[in-house]
């Protein structure tokens, strides 16, 4: 990091200047060598920068780029008791979009927090006890829920989506969870909920309508089988804001669905939305080995209707979605004898009683009868390495190959690897895109967007907050398969622009001043852990990050070399 410079007066300085990077300025162009100066929020000049800045920061060797533009977090309870959004601020990202999957705090009719709180900690696994305990609850509308949030300290820009389950709560009361079309009286009551949020300058709207989404009592969430009638009437209101975005957790084919015939309608309605309302809708779309070519129908799908003139941005991620599991979180043998016992004690107890032969007898033996009751591939199953975090896994390096070389059952190979690192070796199950390169694939295709890092949700189940830093190190600096213009312009230009966020996403003059200065060479992912962090010590996943000098939010240098500066310089991104 450079030092003040002062070859002039105050009066003359700029007040940042990043001097001698490679500037990727997050169009996709190619990069050059060059400076960036900032003065006050914005930047003033990029190129040459002649005069000094009251604050310097060296960048020769690095590259610097916009600030990354998270397009799919679930952060909506964790910024009111974590103003630097971890893990995501670790990671490059300076602006986040909350709301997504239709699950939302607001609208919220009165005494309906307990029942949002519930439904978000069923569909997305974090705590509602954290919730409701770390949430004000100081607001009914989600405009007043936007505002909330604006006076919250927070170190990333901030959007939110309303989502449609809320308003069909606060709406239907108990009926919105039926599976019986809602009225025109229904309908009615939630438009001007949703009209509400997009005058308050909410981004989009965000429905759920996957079956994978439930609520505690095992029913689907609020929206699940919501008509296109309904969808159309909340299209309505988007037509009449320019620049929103109409988001789902789609409901795809799979198995259940051989022909791709209601996979068809789904993309047909999304097509009909986006035509009706002049916007683009996107949704999460994976590769899974169990339906190996329903991702590419469903690609096919989106073409057909952009060619009629619909804007249809499937979102996926850049590698694959896993569960996580080891010592310090869940284990596949929590249900077997002892072991129930065993996840309540602290991690060093849990290492002496699987060491200790006496105590590790029983507890193997209770694993072993439990993988004969699992239905699971072990061979799908891998120990995450950690020199270094790799996520590109070959079958050899699998659970069951790992104990078939060892000579010892799949439940003992488990157990030896889960105590290395001192117990805090980690395992993942992946379940999504578990062909890596078939995402990459997807991402060369334009109309695909870089999303689904879910930051904030899953808080004990997966950690893909690091997205980022997996991209450029893996798929960029360590492969070869994307250019580093090319990755940038993917989290940063084509996922602002998309939700229409203003004067963000490039490194130009009058632009927001939301920069990174990275460290390619020693760009490098951090262990996920376990921390206990939330409100009434709750435990999440978090994941650190090597080689980010520096991140910028509005012209304040936010983290430095991974650590919060103190600045909390965010600000409310309102369409």
């Amino acid at each position: 990091m450079g030092g003040d410079r002062h070859g002039k007066g105050d009066g003359m300085a700029h007040d940042l200047v990043i001097r001698g990077g490679t500037v990727v300025d997050g169009t996709g162009a190619p990069g050059w060598t060059g400076d960036v100066a900032v003065d006050g929020d914005r930047i003033v000049e990029v190129g040459r920068v002649d005069g000094p800045g009251r604050r310097e920061i060296d960048a020769d060797g690095q590259v610097v780029t916009p600030g990354f533009v998270d397009i799919h977090t679930h952060l909506d309870a964790q910024l009111a008791w974590d103003p630097i959004a971890s893990s995501s601020c670790w990671h490059g990202v300076t602006s986040v979009v909350l709301g997504n999957c239709g699950v939302t705090f607001a609208p919220v009719a009165e005494g309906g927090a307990e029942f949002l709180a519930e439904m978000m900690e069923s569909v997305e696994d974090i705590p509602a006890r954290s919730i409701l305990d770390g949430l004000s609850w100081n607001w009914s509308t989600y405009g007043e829920y936007l505002d909330e949030v604006e006076t919250l300290p927070k170190g990333v820009n901030v959007g939110g989506m309303v989502g449609h389950c809320a308003v069909r709560v606060a709406a239907m009361g108990e009926r919105s969870l039926d599976e019986e079309p809602a009225g025109p009286e229904d309908i009615a009551a939630m438009v001007p909920m949703v009209e509400e949020a997009m005058a308050a300058g909410a981004l989009g709207f965000s429905t759920s309508r996957t079956f994978l989404h439930r609520v505690p009592d095992g029913r689907y969430v609020p929206g699940t089988h919501a008509t296109a009638d309904e969808l159309l009437a909340f299209a309505g209101v988007l037509a009449d804001h320019q620049g929103a975005v109409f988001e789902s957790a789609a409901k795809l084919g799979g198995r259940n669905d051989p022909e791709g015939r209601f996979t068809r309608e789904e993309i047909g309605m999304y097509g009909d939305i986006s035509r009706l309302a002049g916007c683009p809708v996107t949704f999460g779309l994976t590769q899974v080995d169990i339906v190996p070519d329903m991702h590419l129908r469903v690609l096919d799908f989106v073409e057909e209707e952009n060619a009629d003139g619909a804007t249809i941005r499937p979102q996926t991620t850049s590698r694959h979605i896993g569960i996580l599991f080891g010592l310090t979180a869940r284990t596949p043998f929590d249900r077997a004898d002892g072991w129930d016992e065993l996840r309540s004690l602290p991690l060093a107890e849990k290492v002496a009683r699987l060491t200790d032969p006496t105590t590790r007898a029983p507890l193997v033996a209770a694993a072993a009868q439990r993988v004969e009751g699992l239905p699971m591939d072990w061979g799908k199953f891998f120990a995450l390495p950690d020199d270094p975090v790799r996520h590109d896994l070959a079958d050899d390096e699998s659970v069951a190959a790992v104990a078939a070389r060892r000579g010892v059952p799949i439940a003992e190979a488990w157990i030896d690897q889960a105590l290395e690192l001192d117990g805090r070796r980690m395992f993942v199950l992946p379940f999504l895109n578990q062909k890596m390169e078939e995402a990459a694939d997807m991402l060369r295709r334009p109309y695909v967007v870089l999303g689904l890092a879910d930051a904030g949700a899953h808080s004990k189940q997966i950690m893909d907050a690091s997205q980022p830093t997996f991209f450029l190190t893996h798929w960029v600096r360590d492969r070869g398969e994307f250019s580093i213009e090319e990755a940038v312009r993917l989290m940063t230009s084509d996922t602002a622009d998309l939700f229409s966020i203003p004067d963000r996403g490039r490194l130009a003059p009058g632009s927001f001043a939301d920069v990174n200065v990275i460290d390619m060479e020693g760009l490098r992912l951090g262990y996920p852990e376990m921390a206990h962090d939330f409100p009434g010590g709750a435990g999440r996943f978090v994941q650190r990050a090597d080689g980010y000098t520096a991140t910028v939010v509005n012209g304040e240098v936010f983290m430095e070399d991974g650590e919060h500066s103190g600045a909390l310089a965010g600000r409310m991104l309102r369409r």
